[in-house]
């Protein structure tokens, strides 16, 4: 004789879980958690409780090591990118047109973004389509078309103005 049905235990799980997510929404910076470990590969908040709950408890960021070192990836293992002609703050990209072929935007579809193991402020800006792209301490973040698998690094140093970014969130201004 069951007198609890299911959902209710589901519903105060999602409850919950949406609580947490509380933010204003457009161009926001949040800081990582400081629970979460670099040297951790799992932290416990990113395993969802329901399916209602996985978009929140998502991580958008994350470290990995690599031919080029310890750098920011997103949470398929795909790198991360700089454009150095990109302005800090700005809430706008320097890359438009053919360049977004090239290099598409790091998107989120998280009221607020989160990462494990980059301490550099994580945040969001508006594209001119309405996406919300994913900024790193005031920077828009980016891949490279020509990078297939998590790992790889071939946008690194392209141009002189393409750079992977450190935990910190700062460039890694070597050739790659």
């Amino acid at each position: 004789m069951n007198k609890h049905p299911g959902t209710s235990l589901a519903t105060m799980a999602l409850m919950a879980a949406l609580a947490g997510c509380a933010g204003s929404p457009g161009t926001t910076t949040t800081t990582p958690a400081p629970t979460a470990s670099a040297t951790s590969p799992v932290a416990t908040s990113a395993a969802p409780t329901t399916t209602a709950t996985t978009a929140a408890a998502a991580v958008d960021l994350k470290t990995a090591t690599t031919s080029a070192g310890t750098i920011v990836v997103d949470a398929n293992g795909m790198s991360v990118y700089f454009f150095t002609k990109d302005v800090k703050d700005s809430g706008t990209s320097a890359c438009t047109g053919a360049c977004l072929t090239a290099w598409p935007p790091v998107l989120s579809t998280a009221a607020v973004p989160a990462a494990e193991g980059v301490t550099g402020a994580l945040g969001t800006m508006t594209t001119p389509d309405g996406a919300k792209q994913l900024t790193l301490n005031g920077l828009p973040l980016y891949y490279y078309e020509k990078d297939k698998s998590p790992g790889d690094v071939t946008g690194q140093g392209v141009g002189g103005v393409w750079f992977l970014s450190d935990p910190a969130g700062e460039m890694i201004r070597t050739a790659g």
